[in-house]
């Protein structure tokens, strides 16, 4: 916990401060951003409240009075609910504009942790309470430069495996000798996987290889007793991710398409072009606003890509986000590049990452293009290498 950083982040906000709250780990946000133990044994509520200026205060229950002994600031006990009210009064007592973990309307949901009946009864003591999620983002997405340099392992790790990976298809399908054996989409997730474990990469779930209308669905899994043949003509999609195996290091994310044995379908062309140009379509928007020095929030680079694909007439075969914050989890804690499942007002913050990822799903095949991108003060860019054209394999 950066004490002095938080409580600069607050003064910069015009907050009076930050209320962390939690019961049965509840609120996994505020334990990572306190560096509190996820395992502890919490059966009691507690509240930390950060200040924007001058000493922290908590109030814990008197059975679990040293939870949050390991956290600087000055300390009240309670037994009672009504001990409890008159703590949380007295803590809040000079503060009217707080931070929670709250999103109004439930707008941004990966961060609305604290409870209705929370909410209420602060606000009944005359708190506003505020969203903390741009708090959540600087303290929980910006990445270190050792992280950064993780990202980067496994980047050029990946974006080698899969360009073997397209090979491993084609001689799976035509070997230089014998009869071809049957190949499936299973086969090719377990050659992935193997190739992963030997760069020293570890992942959630996936890696992800789809033909035809499998890749209509943007969350397929295929699995040794539900997958399907990859044969010549069909259409692939592969999604693959992962991190090197260290503790804080940080995933690589893409999703690349190609056509077996052919040449792509004039329908096949044209989807793919227009799920690439939405891609650049964002990729330009956050590059621009990071060059000029301006603030771009999450939900503006999803309309960028989003009003591509709706212009070329595909508009409701675009079911997802445009993109997804990326930290030591796939699908990490800052701003998402969303204004369809979500409104997400996040800002994109320097020395985060987060991937660009449209689609298309119609009923007979789906194209998604997905490539990650890095932020700097002034900068922004794309990570690994970029798919211009449907792959041959």
């Amino acid at each position: 916990m950066n004490l002095e950083a938080m409580q600069t982040a607050l003064s910069d906000a015009g907050l009076d401060g930050w209320l962390f709250y939690d019961h049965h780990h509840r609120d996994p946000i505020g334990e990572r951003i306190l560096g509190l133990d996820p395992k502890a044994h919490i059966t009691r509520r507690y509240y930390y409240f950060v200040p924007a200026a001058g000493v922290p205060r908590k109030l814990v229950h008197r059975i679990e009075q040293g939870r949050l002994d390991s956290l600087p600031g000055s300390k009240g006990l309670y037994s009672s609910w009504q001990e409890l009210h008159s703590g949380l009064e007295a803590m809040l007592k000079n503060s009217r504009r707080i931070a929670m973990q709250y999103s109004p309307n439930n707008d941004i949901m990966y961060v609305s942790m604290a409870d209705a009946g929370t909410v209420e009864f602060l606000r009944g003591l005359g708190k506003e309470i505020v969203t903390s999620a741009d708090l959540v983002s600087e303290f929980e997405a910006v990445l270190t430069a050792d992280q950064i340099a993780s990202h980067t392992v496994a980047q050029k790790a990946i974006d080698a495996i899969l360009e073997e990976g397209w090979k491993k298809i084609a001689r799976s399908l035509r070997p230089s000798s014998g009869t071809p054996s049957r190949f499936t989409e299973f086969d090719m997730v377990e050659w992935l996987s193997n190739a992963m474990r030997n760069e020293g990469l570890v992942w959630e779930n996936g890696p992800n290889v789809s033909v035809d209308q499998n890749a209509s669905d943007s969350h397929y899994e295929p699995t040794a007793d539900h997958c399907s043949e990859i044969k010549e003509g069909d259409f692939v999609l592969i999604d693959i991710w992962g991190k090197p195996d260290k503790p804080g290091s940080v995933f690589y994310d893409i999703t690349w398409t190609g056509v077996v044995g052919r040449e792509p379908s004039a329908r096949e062309q044209t989807v793919f072009e227009t799920v690439r140009n939405a891609r650049d379509a964002a990729i330009e928007k956050v590059t621009a606003a990071f060059a000029a020095g301006q603030p771009i929030r999450g939900f503006e680079a999803d309309d960028a890509a989003r009003a591509v694909i709706r212009e070329a007439g595909f508009g409701e075969w675009f079911t997802h986000r445009t993109g997804h914050n990326i930290a030591e989890e796939i699908h990490g804690p800052g701003a998402h590049l969303d204004n369809l499942e979500t409104h997400d007002e996040r800002l994109l913050l320097p020395n985060t990452c987060f991937s660009v990822e449209p689609g298309i799903y119609l009923p007979e095949f789906g194209v998604r293009s997905e490539i990650n991108m890095m932020t700097s003060t002034g900068k922004a860019w794309v990570t690994g290498k970029i798919q211009r054209e449907l792959v041959r394999i």
